[in-house]
């Protein structure tokens, strides 16, 4: 039986997973931290990739990024691995929970029975965690839930070997090395904020970062007039469900950001990144205006002119804060 795990409910799956396993290891982390260190915060609307035959629309980086950059920068040694054969897959847990290591697993969430019904839709890059064995129940500490639970050995391997837009091998990682020097956090919060920034404003790409806001701004007033009614709401709520609904959520995102400003500020000893901290909460909420609006709009049974424009406005409006926050968030 491996020793206690303590279950942290997390905002988000990718850092809520990295940092309930650091904090197994004895390394306590906030997972603020670890997403700002991990340099998670982005923006891309990216016209010509068309999941379920709608523009991609990102408000963070993509999957697995976070933990990457957040090991290699904190010098986290983290084994990733892949099979092709699912019982070998399911073997190898069993081997490490064995050996006390607890396992970050990449699941696809429609096939997690412990999640309500309809919060269960397709997704193959859901981060949740195994920690110990007992019959044929492996017991879970998943990020974004409340309390441990636990998954029989057929539903998680089923979870593990999904197919779709990136198909599912039994993607699996583990902490097997930290070290010594890991408590010293001011360089890897540095470095994390120098690379969130130049992404957000340095971008050669018109899609992403403060030029994709901007674009994505120009895209909606267009699609008023290019798009029949139907389309144009089915656009405008995908947007909407990749800011509230997918995970933390764009806005979400914001906020955790804020709150890492709050930290690096206490780190560095840096008052003017509390002030930075308020403007992202700012942003944050002008994000909120944009769902207010189109959520509005998508509900509305005839076209309303006045609710497109203000959705469009309001991401010109986050557009331009974001740009000011990381301006001076560069120059660190």
């Amino acid at each position: 039986m491996i020793k206690e795990f303590e279950h942290i409910q997390s905002s988000h799956c990718e850092t809520g997973a990295i940092v309930s396993l650091l904090n197994y290891y004895g390394f306590h982390i906030s997972e603020p931290m670890a997403f700002g260190i991990g340099s998670g915060l982005f923006f891309a609307h990216i016209p010509f990739l068309k999941p379920n035959s709608i523009p991609l629309t990102a408000f963070r980086v993509l999957p697995d990024q976070i933990r990457k950059r957040l090991s290699k920068k904190l010098g986290i040694k983290i084994i990733k691995k892949k099979f092709g054969d699912p019982t070998s897959a399911m073997d190898y847990i069993d081997n490490l929970l064995e050996h006390n290591h607890p396992v970050g697993l990449v699941t696809n969430i429609f096939y997690l029975p412990y999640f309500p019904e309809k919060f269960r839709f397709h997704y193959n890059h859901h981060n949740t965690l195994v920690y110990a064995k007992e019959g044929n129940n492996y017991l879970v500490s998943d990020p974004i839930m409340e309390n441990r639970t636990y998954i029989s050995y057929d539903d998680l391997k089923r979870a593990r070997y999904s197919q779709g837009g990136i198909t599912l091998k039994g993607n699996m990682f583990y902490i097997d090395e930290l070290p010594e020097n890991l408590a010293d956090l001011k360089i890897p919060v540095i470095e994390g904020i120098k690379t969130t920034s130049k992404r957000m404003m340095n971008n050669i790409s018109p899609f992403t970062g403060v030029k994709g806001m901007r674009f994505l701004a120009k895209r909606i007033t267009k699609w008023q007039s290019k798009f029949e009614d139907k389309k144009l709401k089915l656009y405008m709520g995908n947007i909407i469900r990749m800011l509230e609904e997918v995970g933390t959520g764009g806005a979400g995102f914001r906020y955790m950001y804020a709150a890492f400003l709050q930290e690096a500020a206490l780190l560095l000893k840096k008052d003017w990144l509390l002030q930075l901290s308020e403007e992202m909460t700012e942003a944050g909420d002008c994000w909120r205006e944009f769902s207010y609006y189109s959520a509005t709009f998508c509900k509305t049974d005839k076209s309303a002119n006045d609710l497109i424009e203000a959705s469009a406005q309001a991401i010109i409006d986050c557009a331009k804060m974001e740009a000011a926050i990381f301006k001076k968030l560069s120059k660190i």
